[in-house]
């Protein structure tokens, strides 16, 4: 069994930084590709963040490109999601993301491409 835990969401103002953390552990060995996602009731989970299993390679979406910064700890599951300058509409429950796979080192977008999801951590931005 792996268990992935996000914690580091709360309640914070416009224009603020907060920082999430992500850990898979259990029955899982070597280091993984991992990602971040997030949804808002009524809508669709959405790409936020992803990063490669060596560490050198991120990708992002285009509403959170430039504020926001993936990484992770060296030969470990263990990510990070370092949000700025955050705004109302990145309010969401986040989810963090891994993928089973022990070789290549692509950097995944898809949620299809991942086995094992947290439970979700909150993040809410105010006005």
């Amino acid at each position: 069994q792996v268990q992935v835990v996000e914690s580091g969401g709360e309640l914070v103002q416009g224009g603020g930084s907060l920082r999430l953390s992500c850990a898979a552990s259990g029955r899982i060995f070597g280091w993984h590709a991992m990602g971040w996602f997030r949804q808002t009731p009524g809508k669709e989970r959405e790409f936020v963040a992803a990063i490669n299993r060596s560490g050198g390679r991120q990708d992002y979406s285009a509403s959170v490109k430039g504020r926001f910064t993936i990484s992770r700890e060296t030969a470990k599951d263990t990510v990070f999601l370092q949000m700025n300058s955050l705004k109302p509409e990145d309010t969401a429950s986040y989810y963090c993301a891994v993928d089973a796979k022990i070789y290549g080192d692509s950097v995944l977008t898809n949620m299809e491409e991942y086995d094992y999801w947290g439970q979700g951590n909150q993040v809410t931005v105010s006005s």
